[in-house]
């Protein structure tokens, strides 16, 4: 019974994370790239990953696979952006991880 308690909970917290995953959209602005200096030595190839008013931020000279996770470790988003800048609009305040290739940074929001 326990076994199948187990399972059955397993399920239903995939399904929902499924869930809140499709909800979450990265949404492309209108920051005016040019001119930016992308060799920054604090980033890996030049993304600027950052967070505030509930907001994450990444700011990309490249197509990059970007994957947001809670500091638990559930996922909260996966998409693959283009050049240019997105944000990243949560329902919640806190920390999240922001893994982009072999790169990853603590984001506060």
């Amino acid at each position: 019974m326990k076994r199948l308690l187990a399972i059955l909970t397993l399920v239903f917290a995939l399904g929902l994370g499924n869930t809140a995953l499709g909800e979450i959209q990265w949404h492309e602005t209108n920051r005016d790239i040019q001119g930016k200096t992308w060799n920054d030595p604090r980033t890996s190839d030049g993304i600027e990953i950052y967070g505030r008013n509930g907001v994450i931020t990444v700011v990309t000279p490249k197509r990059i696979t970007v994957r947001v996770y809670t500091i638990l470790g559930q996922m909260v988003s996966q998409a693959t952006l283009q050049n240019g800048s997105y944000e990243l609009r949560l329902g919640s305040r806190g920390i999240y991880l922001v893994r982009i290739g072999n790169l990853t940074q603590k984001v506060a929001i």
